[in-house]
């Protein structure tokens, strides 16, 4: 019973005060020498902040291969996350998006990483569409998980292997 009330009164209170979060998980794969990066986040964010951010009406849940809204995410996802990883700036390459109920799964990734040794990251995906915005990071490299939660204002965290 009392998991019940608990459940209950948690998805009241998500209904009277909402959360902005957004998951990014990041993975070495050594293999292929690059950084897969998968972040997760609410639809309706992402359409509102391209919406506010290239003033056009963004629907994802139509198609993944609107050329338009491809464009869209990634010019913004990669305004949003910078990454530093060994000491050297790095290029973000977008590959695509996909929808699973409510949220939605953006896939990018970073060539040519042979190994990790330091990462830092400059991150502030979503801060332009809410301040009470947070971004889960879960990175793995060499055989280690590490997690961080980086909450509004603060935009910079940084990892060493």
């Amino acid at each position: 019973m009392f998991k019940l009330s608990a459940i209950v009164l948690s998805s009241l209170l998500s209904l009277i005060h909402p959360f902005f979060v957004s998951v990014i998980d990041m993975k070495h794969n050594a293999k292929d020498k690059n950084l897969e990066v998968s972040v997760r986040v609410f639809i309706d964010d992402v359409e509102a902040v391209l919406k506010k951010n290239y003033n056009s009406t963004v629907d994802l849940s139509k198609s993944t291969k609107d050329a338009a809204v491809n464009n869209f995410i990634a010019k913004y996802i990669q305004s949003k996350l910078q990454l530093t990883i060994n000491g050297k700036q790095q290029t973000i390459k977008y590959i695509g998006y996909e929808i699973q109920k409510e949220s939605a799964w953006i896939y990018v990734e970073v060539n040519d990483i042979v190994s990790i040794n330091s990462m830092s990251i400059k991150c502030n995906f979503l801060y332009d569409y809410q301040t009470k915005q947070t971004n889960i990071f879960n990175i793995k490299a060499n055989g280690v998980e590490k997690n961080y939660k980086l909450d509004f204002p603060n935009e910079t965290v940084s990892f060493s292997w």
